[in-house]
Order: C-alpha cells, then sequence, then structure tokens
C-alpha cells in the first residue's frame, strides 16, 4: 500500500501531462484513420523528424523567458540575424571551391555569439531598464529584422558548403541530424534547468521576484542570462532553419512565434512564470506537429491552417484555466476537509 501511494505522489506522475498525453495520442488516431496509408508510413515520419526541431528549439526558448514571467517575440528575428551573418561568412570566404570545414565552424561560431549579444541586449532592456517584454521584445523583433534586411538587401543568400547542409538533412544510423541537435538541446536545456544554481534561479524569479530579491539573488543579472540563453537557442533553431532550406532570408520562419507560444501553453508552461517541465514541452511539439503533417496530407489551406492555429490556441488558454480552477477549488475541499477532520478529532478527545 505504501509503494502504491508513492507512485501516485511520484513526481513522474503529472496530470497536466497525461491530459497533454491523451490529446496528443487522439490527434496521432485521428490523423491516422484520415490517412493511414500516408501519415504512419516511415517516409512521413522521417518528414516529421526533419520539420519540428526547429519549431522544438524556438519552443524550448520562448519555454525559458515565459518561466521568469516574460517572452520574447524577437527570437524568429534573432534567428534570421544570426542565421544571415552566418550564410554571408560561409558563402563569402568559402572560395572558389567552397567553404572548409573551418569557414563552417567559424560561420556558427560567430552567428551563436550574434545571437547570445542580441539575447544580452534584450535581457538588459528588460531586466535593467525595466520595459515590458512584450514592448521590448517586440521593438527588437523589428531591429533585428530590420538589420537583416539591410544586410541582405531583401535578397536570399544560398550556396552553402555540403558539410553544413547535412546538420539540415542529413542522417546520422538512418536518424535525421536535425533530430539529433533538437535532443542534444534538450538534454543540454534539462541539466541547465534541473541541475544549476542558475535554473533554479530562473524558476525563483518568475515564480516571485520580489522574494527572490530578497533573498539575494540578482534578478537583473538572472534576467540578463536567461534572454542570453534564449538568444542561444534561437540561434541554434536559426543554424537548423538555413542548413535545411540551404538558404538564408530576412524574413523566414514568421510563423513559428505564434506556433512557439502555442506550443508552450498547450504544454503547461505557465505564462505568468515559475513553471514550465522540458518533457511536456516535447510531448507538446510532438502533438502540434502530428497535427500540422495531418494538415498537409488533408491538403489544408494555408488560410485554415492559421485560423486553426489561432481557435487552437484561444481553446488551449481556456481549457488550462478552466483545468487549473477545477483543481484549486478541489485542492480547497481537502484542505477544509482535513480542517473539518481535525477539528472532530479535537472534539471526541
Amino acid at each position: 500500500m505504501n509503494i502504491i501511494s508513492k507512485l501516485k505522489n511520484s513526481t513522474f506522475r503529472d496530470p497536466d501531462r497525461d491530459r497533454l498525453l491523451i490529446i496528443v495520442f487522439a490527434i496521432f488516431v485521428l490523423m491516422s484513420i484520415l490517412r493511414f496509408d500516408k501519415f504512419v508510413s516511415v517516409r512521413n515520419i522521417q518528414s516529421m523528424l526533419y520539420s519540428f526541431p526547429e519549431l522544438g528549439v524556438f519552443s524550448l526558448g520562448i519555454m525559458v523567458a515565459l518561466i521568469t514571467g516574460g517572452i520574447d517575440l524577437s527570437i524568429v528575428g534573432i534567428a534570421n540575424l544570426s542565421s544571415v551573418i552566418a550564410a554571408i561568412i560561409m558563402t563569402r570566404l568559402g572560395g572558389e571551391d567552397g567553404a572548409g570545414l573551418s569557414v563552417v565552424f567559424l560561420a556558427v561560431l560567430v552567428s551563436l555569439a550574434v545571437a547570445m549579444i542580441c539575447g544580452l541586449f534584450n535581457g538588459y532592456i528588460i531586466g535593467s531598464v525595466r520595459i515590458h517584454p512584450i514592448l521590448a521584445t517586440l521593438g527588437t523583433f523589428q531591429l533585428y529584422g530590420g538589420l537583416a534586411v539591410i544586410i541582405t538587401k531583401g535578397y536570399a543568400v544560398f550556396g552553402f558548403p555540403e558539410s553544413f547542409i547535412f546538420a539540415g538533412n542529413g542522417k546520422v544510423l538512418g536518424i535525421p541530424f536535425p533530430f539529433l541537435i533538437y535532443a542534444l538541446v534538450v538534454v543540454f536545456l534539462a541539466v541547465v534547468l534541473k541541475k544549476t544554481a542558475f535554473g533554479k534561479r530562473i524558476y525563483l524569479v518568475g515564480s516571485n521576484n520580489i522574494a527572490s530579491r530578497f533573498s539575494g539573488i540578482n534578478n537583473e543579472k538572472v534576467l540578463l542570462k536567461t534572454y542570453m540563453l534564449v538568444g542561444l537557442l534561437g540561434g541554434i533553431a536559426g543554424l537548423i532553419m538555413i542548413a535545411r532550406t540551404n538558404s538564408a532570408k530576412a524574413d523566414y520562419g514568421a510563423s513559428y512565434t505564434l506556433q512557439a507560444i502555442l506550443v508552450c501553453l498547450l504544454g503547461g508552461v505557465d505564462w505568468t512564470g515559475g513553471f514550465g517541465k522540458i518533457s511536456s514541452v516535447v510531448i507538446s511539439v510532438i502533438g502540434l506537429q502530428f497535427l500540422s503533417s495531418g494538415f498537409n496530407l488533408l491538403r489544408f489551406n494555408n488560410f485554415a491552417r492559421d485560423f486553426t492555429w489561432g481557435a487552437f490556441l484561444i481553446f488551449i488558454i481556456v481549457f488550462n484555466y478552466y483545468m487549473h480552477k477545477r483543481d484549486e477549488e478541489r485542492e480547497k475541499k481537502r484542505l477544509s476537509e482535513q480542517r473539518r477532520n481535525m477539528c472532530q478529532s479535537h472534539q471526541s478527545s
């Protein structure tokens, strides 16, 4: 009996994650019924493993920002600016024989450094200047996008070396390489959030920034590092994106911001801050990919798809609100019953 009760109270059990798994499984079953011959095929599964990693990394970046009680609407702009710079380095320094591994390595390093600098600027104006995260990152989204347009003059940059394109289109032991990058990012972020003091401070700042300040935490410094981490994730997603498409442009991935927010809310990340689980976000992005792949196979047009994303986002917000309200009422009822039982035991004694 003790073992069963321990299992019920285990951290592995999560009602929100259980509900999410049911939703994802229902989407998978529905799409399998509608187009079983194509949806469950090896080709379609591999196509999904190629497609969702960039959205998955964007979603992890949005999740980290949401945990602090903020948000980063500029993450796609960061991805485009940093990836454009990487593309220019590879095409300009490649020479007649194309860019070698050293040039590709330099381009990746510079790209990620630029992404982290963009994130650092976001963290500064949010944490130190005290501009609201929505307004701050909405402005920097336009700033970074405008810089990318100035650099490229609105044209796409293409013609990357094969060694770089492999990161977006190659396979290792039959597993798409973008998925392996995504798996490494998930493990890295899980270690940062769960095993480091910095990760615990991110959650504490998001839960109660006043309490964190009085406990000796430098909130501004935490926000600087947090948005640098978000920028790094945006830079990684941008590199995956241009490696998969073999081109870089200032306006790629415009729909990823809304989809990443949808993934986080579907994954139970608290938009007010202080709570968010990587495992739930991973399950959520897989479910959204099932939905997107099913829409493609059913030949939904883009307008219907955008409408569905928006409707699904509103549904998830309302659904989570009522679920949490129900859980709070149950908790209040349980506490009142405990008090009543204690009073009765005192009276009887």
